[in-house]
């Protein structure tokens, strides 16, 4: 290796004396000459890349989890699982933005059937554990363990599924509430987001009792109604009576639904969030005189919004990788595990620690070719909403706009409406309009800000007027620890619990890096979850799917057509659940 090394450099140094006209292939040389210094020296940096957990396998209950892995690789064990989820998605448990809270729309009612299949579905769950329901449908189960010592672990999934477009029934393959099991697959609406998570939480705890399992740690399980429609209705009141009862940071560590394990340049990729990204809608409206359109002015009110959307597009904020980034982390974890990443990505990956010029490459790559990290790293900005005018020959007096974003974490609410009044507010002076950024803001809250935007002018040809949207902003959520007890324990969790439906980790007595193929890495979740309302409950709030779909086998979409989960993916959900109950059972360090 050193050789190689010593051969490159010598190359390098005879181009630039001797070859200047072969200087265009100096770049590539020197990318291999840092990727094999990189490996020749290993201290070549502080320090490694990606390190991973080992398979943490339960010890105290080993024998408990080979039997539960054994059952797992079954066949039995995966027709029960998957018309334990078909049952649950044969009950339309729809929820809309508009509803009236519970006990005056009869809309909610459809939850008391889901219950009921889940007490017949699921005996010994509602045997053992203590259930309590909140505002009616919200549903919280109590596991009581043996040491009062040890904080709770809380896993939550939610009951609630998005509609089904009536226009598109005809497009699935299987009827939409149908939860047909084809051998492979469960179709139908929720049988990816979230009832699967809600059938695997359960079997989990199930599966456990029927082998008399008995914890030390109490387990509790929460599950919302009204995820799809913000949560008012379930998690806001889930959060606060579990806040009432066990009290401010009682819970060792909560899992939420998040994103599932995603093949990446040839390694599976777990992905558990360790935050999510704010939200604002911003409202922007307009006002300006009237008239017959025959003597208009020169910028009617809807030729005004569209002046100042199209300079808040022009004025976005690119995405930029940051050392300190989840992003970054990713790529890191890349360049150490990833078999197909290129092999000039890779040497820029683990230049980019030092190098200015490394980093912009890294973060023009990766950005590239994911849109979706791409916007992890920025406060991402959509016109999704336009109205203005009610005839063709009537000038518009009003006309307005609504803008949402998802805030960076390294962002808040406020910086954001200083950003967009900061933005806005040149273009309302130049079009003579008066400007009124957020007036429902207090003078405080505007010098936190950064200062007070409004413009007033005499005799102005309009107003512009910001303010939230809806009255949901929302911060980004707090950002959960990846050096504590609870990150190993997930993250050895979910490397024991892989290959999924495969024994061998069943029957290993020890654990290490190499016996595991999975890799584990902090991301960001764009979306927001339940788990806005359970922030005081824990600093240690994971949003994951053990999910993944085998080679072959599509993943059913969520919120549209033809959404199914893959049974085998959800076998593996159990086993995950199963494996972490037993590993959080015996770990005291958390």
């Amino acid at each position: 290796m050193r050789l190689t090394l010593a051969f490159l450099l010598a190359l390098l140094l005879y181009l630039c004396l001797y070859r200047r006209d072969a200087l265009d292939i100096a770049p590539a040389i020197s990318l291999l000459i840092l990727e094999d210094a990189v490996v020749a020296f290993p201290n070549f940096r502080n320090k490694p890349l990606c390190p991973q957990e080992s398979p943490l396998l339960a010890r105290k209950h080993q024998l408990l989890w080979r039997a539960t892995k054994r059952l797992f690789s079954t066949r039995a064990f995966v027709n029960r699982t998957a018309e334990l989820l078909g049952g649950a998605v044969r009950i339309q448990t729809e929820v809309y933005d508009v509803m009236e809270p519970v006990g005056e729309d009869p809309r909610w009612d459809t939850f008391s059937a889901l219950h009921d299949y889940l007490v017949q579905a699921f005996p010994l769950t509602h045997t053992i554990p203590v259930l309590t329901k909140v505002n009616t449908y919200g549903l919280i189960y109590v596991w009581q363990g043996s040491d009062d010592s040890l904080k709770p672990l809380l896993l939550t999934a939610h009951q609630d599924v998005v509609p089904v477009e009536p226009n598109t029934i005809s497009n699935w393959t299987h009827p939409p509430y149908s939860g047909y099991f084809d051998g492979t697959r469960i179709w139908g609406r929720g049988s990816a987001d979230d009832k699967n998570g809600l059938i695997g939480i359960l079997t989990a705890v199930e599966v456990l009792l029927e082998r008399r399992f008995t914890p030390a740690r109490t387990v509790v399980l929460a599950f919302g109604f009204d995820e799809e429609a913000t949560g008012q209705q379930g998690a806001y009141h889930i959060g606060k009576y579990l806040l009432d009862v066990y009290g401010k940071n009682a819970f060792a560590m909560l899992i939420d639904e998040g994103d599932p394990i995603k093949d990446t340049y040839g390694i599976p990729l777990a992905r558990p969030a360790v935050s999510e990204k704010g939200y604002f809608d911003l409202e922007i409206e307009v006002s300006a005189s009237g008239g017959h359109s025959s003597v208009p002015p020169r910028h009617t009110a809807i030729g005004i919004i569209s002046s100042l959307l199209v300079a808040y597009e022009a004025a976005a904020p690119a995405s930029r990788l940051t050392r300190t980034s989840l992003a970054f982390t990713h790529a890191e974890c890349l360049a150490a595990h990833a078999p197909d990443l290129p092999r000039a990505l890779r040497a820029s990956i683990r230049a980019a620690r030092t190098s200015d010029a490394a980093l912009r490459r890294v973060g023009a790559a990766l950005f590239a070719d994911s849109p979706a990290l791409a916007a992890g790293e920025r406060t991402t900005q959509a016109a999704d909403i336009v109205w203005g005018g009610v005839k063709s020959n009537a000038l518009p007096e009003t006309a307005g706009a609504v803008v949402n974003h998802r805030i960076a974490i390294d962002s808040s609410v406020v910086a954001l409406k200083n950003y967009t009044s900061a933005v806005l507010a040149p273009v309302a002076e130049s079009l003579n309009l008066s400007f009124s950024p957020f007036p429902e803001d207090t003078p405080e809250t505007l010098s936190t800000a950064g200062g007070n935007h409004t413009v007033v002018v005499k005799e102005s040809a309009g107003r512009v007027l910001l303010s939230d949207a809806f009255g949901t902003a929302l911060e980004p959520a707090p950002v959960s620890p990846t050096d504590s007890a609870q990150w190993r324990v997930l993250a050895g969790t979910i490397r024991a619990a892989w290959p999924i439906g495969d024994e061998r980790s069943a029957s290993s007595e020890e654990g290490s890096q190499a016996e595991s193929g999975i890799i584990v890495v902090p991301s960001l979740l764009a979306g927001n979850t339940d788990t806005q309302f359970y922030w005081a409950l824990t600093q240690h709030i994971f949003r994951y799917n053990h999910y993944y779909a085998r080679a072959g086998s599509a993943d059913g979409s969520i919120h549209t057509v033809d959404e199914a989960c893959d049974a085998q993916a959800l076998v593996g959900m159990v086993q995950f659940f199963v494996g972490l109950i037993l590993n959080a059972d015996e770990s005291t360090d958390m």
